[in-house]
């Protein structure tokens, strides 16, 4: 079986506040060269986890991970709006699959995303209906939350089933790494903030919604000026934790527990799991290899940007 990988930070911030010129076009190379190995590679299926920020997912059922059947994109943070085109059959025969091998997923036959699914989709496979695509959802900023263990386990159960498709399968990671931008906590929250993350935040008004994509933009402006007004990116540790990927060593993150990820590199970090899960399901595939790491820190996107692709070794 053939398989791709690459794990990609994400951010609702580009083209709003950017960095230099000199490193947008360095990281914009970055992703036109794992677009141009995506495209080369020609996948079948496309496989994608992802967190949601409030935007799909919410405390009136807050799911640890979800696999969804049918799946549209909201267009958040001017990222693209629309269907994905999900195959359903493959989606609902995964959801059994993952279930048999004793992790526990939902499903969503109406499966709402946000700028962590669609960014993506758009940078390395050119839209959100042009592969099919089974998005799969891991919680990542709504406590409690699941541990790096659960999300390992989740990524060998996909990984499982992938193998027993004759399909060229790309799998996709996205977020992180490192941040904590200004997204609301339930125990500190406002009552109206707090019956928006219970679910009436599904259908935010539209000055609801620009309100809150400048109070983001406003966040990261501050954080430009003044690294300590969030939590501070952390390189180091992003770039060891891309280095255990990257070898293999996904099951020595099972011992972090999550209040020890969120005062080392943020909050937001929990979004690297995703990243965890999606190697963890190349390595059910057999041996694989890394290529075309990338790392910088980026205050502008309050994140710690990372790519990395990956592939079996029979792909290449």
């Amino acid at each position: 079986m053939k398989t791709m990988l690459h794990c990609m930070s994400h951010s609702p911030l580009v083209g709003f506040v950017d960095p230099s010129p000199e490193i947008l076009d360095e990281v914009n190379g970055v992703i036109a060269n794992a677009r141009k190995a995506v495209k080369a590679f020609d996948p079948d299926l496309v496989v994608l986890f992802a967190p949601d920020h409030y935007n799909g997912f919410f405390y009136d059922l807050m799911p640890s991970f979800c696999i969804g059947t049918e799946a549209y994109a909201i267009g958040d943070f001017g990222t693209l709006a629309g269907d994905l085109n999900v195959p359903q059959a493959l989606a609902e025969n995964l959801a059994a699959s993952v279930l048999d091998s004793g992790v526990d997923v939902a499903v969503s036959y109406r499966m709402q995303l946000d700028h962590g699914f669609a960014q993506p989709l758009d940078e390395l496979v050119g839209g959100l209906d042009c592969k099919p695509v089974i998005p799969i959802f891991i919680n990542s900023v709504a406590v409690p939350l699941p541990s790096f263990q659960r999300a390992r386990l989740l990524g060998e159960a996909v990984g499982r089933y992938l193998k027993t498709l004759d399909k060229k399968v790309l799998i996709l990671g996205s977020g992180g790494l490192s941040h904590q931008p200004p997204v609301p906590e339930l125990a500190t929250a406002n009552a109206h903030m707090v019956d928006r993350m219970k679910g009436s935040g599904r259908y935010l008004p539209d000055d609801e919604r620009e309100a809150r994509t400048q109070r983001v933009i406003a966040a990261a402006r501050r954080f430009v000026e003044d690294q300590s007004t969030l939590h501070p990116l952390h390189p180091e540790w992003d770039q060891s934790f891309m280095t255990l990927l990257s070898e293999g060593r996904m099951a020595e993150l099972d011992a972090m527990k999550n209040d020890e990820l969120s005062a080392i590199a943020g909050k937001s970090t929990h979004e690297v799991k995703a990243w965890v899960s999606a190697f963890a399901a190349l390595s059910v595939m057999g041996h694989f290899n890394t290529t075309d790491r990338y790392y910088r820190p980026i205050p502008e996107w309050i994140a710690g940007f990372g790519s990395l692709t990956a592939y079996t070794e029979e792909t290449l």
